[in-house]
């Protein structure tokens, strides 16, 4: 592997840990965390240039889905309406 695509494996390696460490939840997070460092593990030995391309552009889309995911479910939030009178159903209050 040239020195310049193992800085870009190692670069995206560390993007999807760091963005890993975003998750709220415990268990999304260790998973996240260990699935990257297993999938990365089994790959380290591929040598063929076209199939480590391959592997960079699903990483890519990977890193993708970890960031939405991580910092979507900060902003998810489940809310609950209270009317406040019956006559004026317009007139809610949120409950966190």
């Amino acid at each position: 592997m040239a020195a310049s695509s193992r800085a870009q494996v190692l670069d995206l390696y560390r993007a999807m840990l760091r963005e890993s460490k975003h998750f709220s939840a415990y268990n999304y997070r260790t998973y996240a965390i260990r699935r990257i460092r297993d999938a990365f593990r089994e790959n380290k030995n591929v040598k063929d240039p076209v199939q480590i391309q391959a592997l960079m552009n699903k990483a890519r889309r990977d890193l993708g889905i970890i960031r939405r995911q991580s910092h979507g479910l900060a902003f998810t939030v489940c809310h609950k309406f209270e009317v406040t009178s019956p006559e004026s159903p317009w007139l809610s209050r949120l409950h966190l």
